[in-house]
């Protein structure tokens, strides 16, 4: 008898619990991730120190972090250092001694904040490196393979610039910051592809330090003692713009191939079209910015100690030319917002 009024329990305490189930799915069923999503999340913070706001890249990543920040309830803060190496120095010091949950930056170069990432990580806070790496490996690395992206670039110039292939086989390189992460790994893989080509002449190997004015001027000057050099190598769209003005001052635009790369804003764009960029390699900032979001979220909801594992995301490249370029390529900072 005792047998039998358990299981006549059971079998009522179970029809109960289905009927309790088929009204809750007559009314819709909550996700039972959500709560502790958003609780994990909310009332964070994380913390960006960037080379400097007010270039396509910086923005475009802020917009992407921001806006997560405030649709889930943390916070997110900017220390912008304004291209100022030590000014960085200190942004990330004070950060550290203020403990957010996540730190996000932008090396200058290899080595300018390496211990202090270290430091960071040794206090108990996760670190994203973004686009351009140290010597020191944080938590997260989250951008272009540079070294990948040197030797597309260069194979470019080899295909174009070859024996019989343009006006001569003399192409010009013009980089960025001699010592930062971008130009380092990008010059390896650029040479890593122009040894296995010994026909390809590097009549110029110059750095311009981002500064578009300076690429001008040095463009202009190759032009003159090169007037037949068939391409140009430079570091980074932005700065790319001046070496794109030289070449078409000399009237030399669509002769002298010019590549680059860079985030793919609109405005970069808009000079594929207009021819003065011959091949754009574009690392798209708006997927960057999705990572990072992503990682930030990861990092926020997980008890994993600082340090304990690290991972490296590259972002997929994506050629872009005159015959191919169109408004689903490249984004605009309203988009992301």
């Amino acid at each position: 008898m005792k047998k039998l009024l358990s299981s006549l329990a059971f079998a009522a305490t179970t029809l109960i619990a289905s009927a309790s189930m088929l009204l809750a799915e007559e009314k819709g069923l909550d996700d039972a991730t959500r709560a502790p999503y958003y609780d994990a999340i909310k009332g964070k913070k994380v913390v960006f120190v960037p080379l400097a706001m007010g270039f396509d890249l910086t923005e475009g990543w802020a917009a992407a972090m921001r806006k997560q920040a405030n649709e889930f309830g943390y916070t997110f803060d900017i220390r912008d250092p304004n291209w100022s190496t030590d000014a960085g120095t200190r942004a990330i010091t004070a950060a550290i001694q203020e403990k957010p949950d996540v730190l996000v930056v932008q090396n200058p170069d290899i080595q300018s904040y390496a211990r202090l990432l270290k430091r960071a990580e040794e206090a108990g806070i996760k670190t994203i490196q973004i686009n351009m790496n140290s010597v020191y490996t944080t938590d997260a690395f989250i951008g272009v393979d540079q070294v990948k992206l040197g030797e597309v670039q260069a194979q470019a110039l080899v295909d174009h610039c070859g024996a019989g292939k343009g006006p001569s086989t003399k192409v010009a390189l013009l980089q960025g910051v001699p010592n930062g992460a971008a130009n380092l790994y990008m010059m390896r893989g650029i040479y890593s592809v122009l040894s296995q080509h010994p026909e390809i002449q590097v009549v110029s190997e110059q750095a311009a330090n981002y500064d578009p004015s300076k690429a001008r001027a040095i463009m202009e000057t190759v032009l003159q003692q090169h007037p037949d050099i068939c391409g140009v190598w430079g570091v980074w769209d932005s700065q790319d713009v001046g070496t794109a003005a030289a070449i078409a001052e000399a009237k030399k635009t669509g002769k002298v191939f010019l590549v680059t790369s860079g985030g793919g804003n609109e405005a970069a764009c808009e000079n594929v079209k207009k021819g003065l960029f011959d091949l754009y390699v574009t690392y798209d900032t708006s997927v960057q910015g999705m990572e990072l979001n992503q990682k930030i979220a990861e990092f926020l909801q997980t008890q994993t100690a600082a340090g304990a594992v690290k991972t490296t995301y590259f972002t997929p490249l994506r050629m872009i030319t005159k015959s191919n370029v169109n408004v689903r390529n490249c984004w605009s900072l309203t988009d992301m917002q």
